[in-house]
């Protein structure tokens, strides 16, 4: 390794802005050297062997998992090794997990083709294929005993981390048979239990990460460090799509500290000896833009040009079953027409953007950063900095959240962090680092939205029409219609006879991405808020009334029946409060919530208790099931309720940091409880699927209160409150 010898701090505190470090314990050096060679290392055991990809197993007995999915709170390290350790037939004391290495290949994302973690699909697209790698890993060891005992391989159990044969009296750990069992050939279909044999699988498993994360032990990309590292940050533009016009650096350079400034193509890098000096030396910086090609225009243009799209030309059909426009018009029908208004939005994760970077002396380079697509990351520093991809290794670290925001094609934060190295000369190890600012000002938002909705009734109180209008940037930038723009609302459940959705794609010059639930994100306000008015208009109950619309087979029916009987929906409620409801499948799994609010001393929603009902097929962990709920409701309602990002005169970003783009307070996170409806469906995401509800169930309660529809988010910006 030579002198750029990673370390890695066991505990610490870190002040961004000041560049504080607090009680710094270094680990020891051989688990740095270990941890920076290309191949995957079991720390705890370099003896481990692999048995396959995804499995090794160590002398000691332990069974280390190699999880190809970043764990960024969501879950998987426990969800991954729970299907092993099931199939494997281990004691759950014997599991460890740690990143896969960095291969599109060997560790793709079954859903999408290349390694990556995103859309809800960990355990979705790993199920199969985890149980079928601890499946394996046990036929080897039980060939191995047969052979080194002389007996049947049918006739030995495992059970529990311990192989036996009852008749001879033989039994061995995993441990003692690991060497031998690992140069036996692999079954090519192994078999795999029936359900109800599962002994961990659907049980409650505390999760791997959680110890680690309590005591301060984890490690993050900001634990990283490097003897003669350099923290590096970059002047942006204040308007999208400008570039550097010059550049006087001459106040920057007398900060002490500060070592080199570079231009950059997506800026001015300052380079410096710790993060304060870096942040100083880039305020001192004089940077004229040039805005040939910037996105100058409002927020509140943007809103104008959508709306006149939608009285425009004809949309992107998404949707179109039988005569809308004849429904529209008939006899004794009553319409509803409504516009709702989405606004950019942040991701703000805990853990800003980050990377290490350092070049080897065999010239080859190594990055650890919190990768969601470990592969694409990979690609871009081999071609940024001129290096083979084989001599580029990224080591995924554990990452303070992501919601969308790591999950970048083509990789753009790594290909700045690459230039950034590169530009530096690739002779000292360099933390290139975003604050706070940097990530709520530097785009790659959920795209602004607005949507157009007519609806009809007739004189039987029938919901006969659906013509519903969206306007946004394609996240996928296409031309043809972007399926993500219009799922949640294309492909509604509800049984209506005249039903269109078209959409608009206008080009922008603000970088945008997917944000927790994608498309659901406005499509699942959209939807379920209007059904509610709908319904509402034609007198009818909000869960009745929906279960009347969907078809028999439907799973929405069982979430929304068993949310209403946790709550006791009709039943008298305390005065000054009302309840809201809404169900909506997501990443193909079904949700629905009942909200509790009220009006807060603030004057807006006050959110006492939200019930959930989830079904998401097989439920691998119910505890992790129930904390994603959790985590999505808490996610959704402060986005709903405060959250968004405006630009101002001129294109400029107005939020900053947290004062002005919140998150939900604790003191504000309401009750939630959770049912997993009990299925043997293949199992699907939770990750992202407990968002979309929250928003209309609470802008449904609030209708309710007020009598005042929610037409434009966030709710506390619209209310002037």
């Amino acid at each position: 390794m030579g002198r750029h010898e990673i370390l890695r701090p066991s505990r610490r505190a870190f002040l961004q802005g000041a560049g504080l470090v607090i009680g710094v314990t270094l680990a020891g050096r051989g688990m740095a050297a270990n941890l920076i060679q290309g191949e995957p290392a079991d720390v705890q055991n370099p003896e481990a062997k692999a048995f396959n990809a995804f499995v090794r197993i160590a002398p000691d007995s332990s069974v280390t998992v190699l999880s190809k999915h970043i764990e960024f709170g969501q879950g998987p390290y426990t969800g991954l090794t729970t299907l092993v350790a099931e199939e494997l037939d281990a004691d759950w004391s014997q599991m460890r997990v740690e990143a896969a290495p960095a291969d599109d290949e060997i560790y793709k994302n079954l859903a999408f083709g290349l390694q990556g973690t995103g859309g809800s699909t960990a355990i979705a697209n790993s199920y199969d294929q985890m149980r079928k790698a601890g499946a394996t890993a046990r036929a080897m060891l039980v060939a191995a005993a047969a052979d080194e005992w002389g007996v049947p391989a049918e006739e030995i159990t495992v059970s529990k981390g311990v192989i036996s044969h009852q008749a001879s009296g033989h039994s061995s750990d995993f441990g003692s048979l690991a060497d031998k069992a690992a140069t036996m050939d692999a079954p090519s279909e192994p078999t795999l239990k029936d359900p109800k044999d599962f002994v961990l699988i659907g049980k409650d498993r505390p999760r791997l990460d959680t110890p680690s994360k309590v005591d301060g032990t984890a490690v993050f990309t900001l634990d990283v460090l490097a003897d003669d590292m350099l923290i590096a940050v970059v002047a942006h533009p204040d308007r999208f799509g400008a570039t550097v016009a010059s550049v006087d650096e001459t106040e920057a350079r007398k900060v002490p500290g500060v070592v080199d400034i570079k231009t950059i193509p997506q800026g001015v890098a300052v380079y410096a000896e710790n993060t304060f000096a870096a942040l100083k030396g880039r305020a001192a910086l004089k940077i004229d833009w040039n805005l040939d090609a910037a996105e100058t225009r409002s927020s509140e243009e943007i809103y104008e040009e959508y709306r006149q799209m939608i009285g425009g030309a004809q949309g992107l059909e998404a949707a179109n079953e039988g005569d809308v426009d004849g429904a529209m018009n008939g006899d004794g029908i009553t319409t509803l027409s409504v516009d709702l208004v989405f606004p950019f939005l942040a991701h703000a994760p805990m853990e800003p953007l980050d990377a290490v970077l350092m070049r080897q002396a065999d010239g080859s380079i190594d990055c650890y950063n919190g990768a969601q697509f470990p592969g694409q990351d990979k690609a871009a520093i081999a071609e940024v900095c001129g290096v083979d991809p084989a001599n580029v290794r990224v080591n995924t670290q554990l990452a303070g959240g992501s919601f969308g925001r790591r999950a970048q094609f083509g990789s753009p934060y790594m290909r700045e962090a690459a230039e950034v190295f590169k530009a530096s000369g690739m002779t000292r190890p360099v933390k290139h680092m975003w604050t706070r600012e940097d990530d709520i000002r530097g785009g790659f938002y959920r795209p602004i939205y607005v949507h157009s909705l007519r609806g009809a009734i007739d004189g039987a109180g029938n919901i006969v029409a659906w013509d519903q209008s969206i306007v946004g940037q394609s996240i996928m930038n296409k031309d043809e219609l972007d399926t993500t723009s219009v799922e949640g609302a294309s492909d509604m459940p509800y049984r209506i006879a005249n039903r269109r959705v078209t959409a608009h794609q206008p080009k922008l010059g603000v970088p945008i991405l997917w944000w927790r639930s994608v498309g659901h994100t406005h499509t699942g306000f959209a939807v379920e808020t209007f059904i509610d008015q709908l319904l509402d208009k034609a007198g009818k109950d909000p869960v009745s009334g929906r279960l009347a619309l969907l078809p028999d087979d439907a799973r929405e029916r069982a979430v929304l029946e068993k949310v209403a009987e946790m709550a006791d929906w009709g039943s008298p409620l305390p005065d000054g409060r009302r309840r809201g409801v809404a169900v909506h499948k997501s990443f193909s799994t079904y949700v629905a919530e009942i909200a509790e609010v009220s009006i807060g001393e603030d004057g807006g929603p006050k959110v006492h208790k939200v019930w959930c009902a989830v079904d998401c097929g097989v439920a691998v962990n119910p505890n992790i099931i129930r904390a994603q709920m959790e985590g999505g409701i808490g996610y959704g309602l402060g986005a709903i309720l405060y959250d968004e990002v405006t630009l101002g005169d001129g294109g400029r970003v107005v939020q900053s940091n947290f004062h002005d783009y919140r998150s939900l307070r604790i003191s504000e996170m309401p009750q939630v409880e959770v049912a997993i409806i009990e299925s043997s469906a293949a199992p699907t995401g939770v990750g992202e699927p407990g968002t979309p509800p929250i928003g209309p169930a609470v802008a449904n309660a609030w209708r309710r209160l007020t009598g005042q529809p929610v037409t434009r988010l966030p709710i506390m910006s619209a209310a002037g409150v």
